[in-house]
């Protein structure tokens, strides 16, 4: 009995800790432009996108479930690492040293067999080499894309971003679905006709 309190114990110091993703705030509004979207908003859009779009996935026989656990834990790591934005090339610079730290920290609040399946996702989620990996970075992408289109551009027009920077960060869409990377193109171009995205 003992062992169950123990391993509960540290699954709620988990579920608690991971509560602070509401506090983490992006660079991406909410589409009517009231405020900065959180990490945990984030996540669960994601889930949506995953549970919604999978029919436009690259490869037919997807692990649906797999994706949506994916990218429901692989922004954990902003806890501690904070958001930072697709185009900010400074803040990139050293991403990968503050989230792997991030990581080894937070799920080592799991227990050891918890600790190794959130892990294994988080790992694969970072190396985009299967078809599930590849479907949820390409849902990461998507999604911030439409809500800059939604708020025609704020997030954009703020760091000064152009359609080609635009392109260029979101152009493996299509490693995991063409179609929406299509989609994507299309909404893009569009974007810089409206106004939203400078040429």
């Amino acid at each position: 009995m003992t062992e169950y309190v123990e391993r509960l114990k540290q699954q709620i110091n988990f579920l608690m800790e991971i509560d602070k993703l509401k506090l983490i705030l992006r660079r991406t509004m909410v589409t009517n432009k009231s405020r900065l979207e959180n990490t945990a908003e984030h996540s669960w859009h994601l889930a949506m996108f995953a549970m919604m779009l999978c029919e436009h996935a690259n490869e037919p026989d997807l692990n649906v479930m797999r994706v949506i656990r994916m990218v429901l834990i692989h922004d954990i790591v902003e806890i501690d690492a904070g958001d930072t934005m697709l185009y900010d090339s400074v803040g990139r610079e050293d991403k990968s040293v503050r989230e792997q730290a991030a990581a080894n920290r937070i799920f080592d609040l799991l227990p050891e067999d918890q600790h190794e399946e959130i892990r294994q996702l988080w790992d694969e989620f970072e190396e985009k080499e299967t078809s599930e990996a590849l479907f949820a970075t390409s849902l990461d992408r998507l999604q911030p894309l439409l809500h800059n289109y939604y708020t025609e551009g704020a997030a954009w027009k703020k760091h000064g971003i152009t359609s080609s920077q635009v392109m260029e960060a979101n152009a493996h869409i299509a490693e995991g679905s063409e179609i929406l990377w299509e989609f994507a193109e299309e909404l893009i171009r569009s974007s810089v006709a409206k106004g939203y995205l400078a040429p």
